[in-house]
């Protein structure tokens, strides 16, 4: 059954939400999002002829996203596990940046859950691309193992592999480095952003309401990956009131380990 423009558009604009922040936890740089998500509708445009309603419409579209950014990331190299560590010096080194760190802070309440969010999309960024893209549309998205397998044009066996794998890096990564489950964690950016604007003490109490930490000491690491997925299923990156902090440290993060922006002084200006 052909598609008509008008349901076409109203298909991609049902879907546009989530795609934008799919691309966002991927490429996170707010212009390549735009540029990317205008392409996509460009592609998916000119080849609605294609979509066969074999699959449905959401996982034609992010197989168009998906291969996009494939080609926007072959000459970028992925980040290290201490891409975080670097983009916290380079901030320490530059009495500038702590500025502009301050000024955008200040303009929202910090809020620890959506820092969980960010943190999560840092620690996705370590993983090979294609890993990346599958364990976030799967315990983010909630595509099934077939949809991811025909997103990504693999086969199931092999798309269980990397979840497998991809889950199991995640799961050690917080493991080993977060605070808020551990205390011998490595990772204090959490405590160490709310105590800007709040009390040791508040900040504490703000950290212990959470139901991922409340539930530390009793749950295994499995379950405490797939409540902080529960949390960060609703969160959307590009709406949180957090943004403009954490899109700045992600945009300085990337500068920190060698990719460039042409328009970094324009964008400090305009946060």
């Amino acid at each position: 059954m052909k598609i008509t423009d008008a349901e076409f558009e109203h298909l991609f604009k049902e879907h546009q939400p989530k795609l934008k922040s799919f691309i966002y936890r991927l490429v996170t740089n707010t212009e390549d999002v735009e540029d990317l998500s205008q392409e996509i509708f460009i592609r998916a445009y000119k080849n609605i002829h294609s979509f066969q309603e074999k699959s449905s419409f959401k996982t034609w579209l992010f197989a168009i996203a998906s291969n996009l950014i494939k080609d926007h990331f072959k000459a970028q190299k992925r980040w290290t596990r201490n891409a975080q560590d670097n983009c916290s010096q380079s901030i320490k080194n530059e009495p500038e940046l702590q500025q502009e760190v301050m000024e955008v802070y200040f303009k929202d309440d910090f809020e620890i859950k959506n820092h969980i969010d960010y943190c999560f999309t840092c620690v996705m960024k370590y993983l090979p691309l294609e890993r990346h893209i599958a364990i976030m549309m799967a315990d983010i998205y909630d595509f099934k193992v077939n949809e991811i397998a025909e997103v990504l044009n693999k086969t199931m066996g092999s798309v269980k592999h990397m979840l497998f794998t991809s889950r199991k890096t995640m799961k050690q990564v917080f493991d080993e480095d977060c605070t808020l489950i551990h205390k011998t964690g490595a990772c204090w950016k959490c405590s160490e952003l709310s105590n800007t604007g709040n009390s040791k003490a508040e900040t504490q109490r703000k950290i212990t309401a959470l139901e991922l930490v409340k539930a530390k000491e009793q749950a295994n690491a499995t379950k405490l990956y797939q409540m902080r997925t529960a949390l960060i299923k609703g969160i959307d990156p590009l709406q949180s009131s957090n943004f403009q902090l954490h899109d700045f440290l992600l945009n300085q993060t990337d500068r920190a380990n060698g990719k460039t922006y042409p328009k970094v002084e324009k964008e400090c200006k305009d946060l």
